[in-house]
């Protein structure tokens, strides 16, 4: 599919801010997944050539670490024709107002993606510098690049989400959010599973109802065995997410039990797929023997970034 036949299966692509999930339409999010698929088919066979950022420029601005986002990013802008800045991390670090720093980029690059920590952070470049693309790449509460990939992953392997569960296990966290948002709003069932005082925030349970379709739900349990119990995917993520590195010893303790391994995944109907974002800390929230079983999907998900990233840019230039 080409971008010219992607962007006519909406009737006009409005979102020009990647803050959220939540930002898109449902038509949008499956015309970005269906062009990710076909951009990543055109990649396999040689023919990627659609070049929308050619003559246009994007800055990556970084204030955590990243190897996925960071990678996945500037091979997107490269192949879509475009050229990336790399801002050093400490840009973002008080010399000036983020307002300031944003509405300079404003005047010199098409897009900028942000990697911080507070989501407000991104509304703040995003409302400062409105004829700039503002993508976030994480925040402490939302990962929704992440979140197109997995849906892309789980795209790939059962063609529609409708009627399927997808079980979080571990955090309720940015992923856990931007995850489902975007399978609540293709239709999945969404069940996750923290321990008390770690569950996902009630208006994010309420932000996912309320854009869940085909008769989706989402609820949430202490029990990791019984959410996994109905699942067609399982999914977990660290325990101890950037920025909170002085409760590692803590959180080891609490999630110890929401660890996802052979044990947990017997419990899951067979076939259940294993999901997670990766960085993975083995032998902490999963295990190896999970990770790198058949039905993991991982590195699925990471090579998906690129791709799921590659649409989402080109959508945003079109």
């Amino acid at each position: 599919m080409s971008l010219r036949a992607a962007s006519r299966q909406v009737a006009a692509w409005q979102t020009s801010q990647f803050l959220s999930v939540l930002d898109l339409t449902p038509d949008e999010l499956e015309t970005c997944l269906d062009l990710a698929a076909s951009m990543k088919t055109a990649r396999r066979t040689g023919r990627s050539h659609v070049t929308p950022l050619a003559g246009r420029h994007v800055a990556l601005l970084f204030e955590k670490p990243s190897l996925r986002t960071r990678a996945t990013f500037t091979i997107a802008v490269r192949e879509l024709g475009g050229d990336v800045i790399e801002t050093p991390s400490d840009v973002l670090g008080g010399r000036e107002t983020l307002e300031d720093m944003v509405r300079n980029f404003e005047r010199w690059v098409f897009a900028i993606v942000i990697r911080t920590f507070g989501q407000s952070r991104i509304r703040q470049a995003a409302a400062a510098a409105p004829q700039l693309r503002v993508v976030n790449a994480l925040s402490d509460q939302e990962h929704p690049c992440q979140a197109l990939a997995d849906a892309l992953t789980l795209v790939e392997r059962w063609d529609s989400l409708r009627g399927r569960t997808v079980a979080f296990v571990g955090d309720g966290n940015n992923v856990a959010t931007s995850l489902a948002h975007a399978v609540a709003m293709l239709g999945a069932n969404v069940v996750v599973a923290s321990p008390r005082g770690f569950e996902l925030p009630s208006d994010v349970c309420e932000a996912v109802a309320g854009v869940a379709r085909f008769g989706a739900t989402i609820r949430t349990t202490n029990d990791p065995y019984e959410a996994v119990s109905s699942a067609d995917a399982v999914y977990t993520d660290v325990w101890t997410s950037m920025g909170q590195e002085n409760e590692t010893a803590a959180r080891a303790e609490i999630f110890a039990p929401f660890q996802v391994n052979a044990a947990l995944m017997a419990r899951a109907p067979e076939g259940a797929l294993f999901m997670h974002c990766l960085p993975a800390h083995r032998g902490d929230e999963v295990t190896s023997e999970v990770l790198d079983s058949p039905v993991s999907v991982a590195f699925d998900q990471a090579e998906n970034r690129l791709h799921t990233q590659k649409a989402l840019l080109a959508l945003l230039a079109s």
